[in-house]
């Protein structure tokens, strides 16, 4: 069976920083594209950033371009954004998602739960 499973998400002031984590288990997906989506309360979910399978092409949204970093250690299964400079407009519960592609924006297969971002002005 396959689980994503985020970690990292909570309350920070604006201006601050997070690091979301997202493990993988039930197979490996270091032939897929990795991504970061988030929904806001009242919007669709959206992609925040995603890489390819070997990490060589990613993806920002404008709204995060600057700010965020994705990241994946194939070796462990797991994908990382970094988040800087937060501000309240970030907040939404952010997903995790893992494509059966090895390069992709909007066919993702699997799908954590989701982490909860607050950002506070």
């Amino acid at each position: 069976q396959v689980q994503l499973v985020e970690s990292g998400g909570g309350l920070v002031q604006a201006g601050g920083s997070l690091r979301l984590s997202c493990a993988a288990s039930g197979r490996t997906f270091s032939r897929n594209a990795m991504g970061w989506f988030r929904q806001a309360p009242g919007k669709d979910r959206a992609v925040v950033a995603a890489v390819s399978w070997h990490g060589g092409i990613t993806y920002y949204a404008d709204s995060v371009k600057g700010r965020a970093t994705i990241s994946r250690d194939n070796a462990k299964n797991t994908v990382y954004l970094q988040m800087n400079s937060l501000k309240p407009d970030d907040t939404a519960v952010y997903y995790c998602a893992a494509s059966k592609r090895d390069w992709s924006l909007d066919e993702y297969d699997y799908w954590g739960q989701g982490t909860q971002v607050t950002v506070s002005s």
